[in-house]
């Protein structure tokens, strides 16, 4: 993202960070949108939250509730919706 200031109409643009911990190697955090995923599915077990740890390199899946979700998808993280063949 680019900063624009000084100019009136304009204000700057941060990015989003997220704090997150690794359960594997207990390093604690920050991601971008970009490093985080977001699936939503038809219940609990299929709506999570995905990114690889910096430190060890694990890939870490959590689930998602609801204000897990709107902060995830408020603050740009991608999104896949799941869709149950039945």
């Amino acid at each position: 993202m680019s900063a624009i200031t000084g100019l009136p109409g304009f204000s700057t643009v941060v990015p989003v960070l997220f704090r997150a911990a690794c359960p594997e190697c207990r390093a604690r955090f920050e991601l971008s949108a970009g490093a985080l995923r977001l699936a939503i599915g038809a219940s609990r077990k299929t709506t999570f939250y995905s990114f690889t740890c910096p430190e060890c390199e694990t890939a870490v899946r959590k689930p998602a509730g609801e204000r897990i979700i709107e902060l995830l998808t408020g603050g740009g993280v991608r999104t896949l919706r799941l869709h149950s063949t039945v």
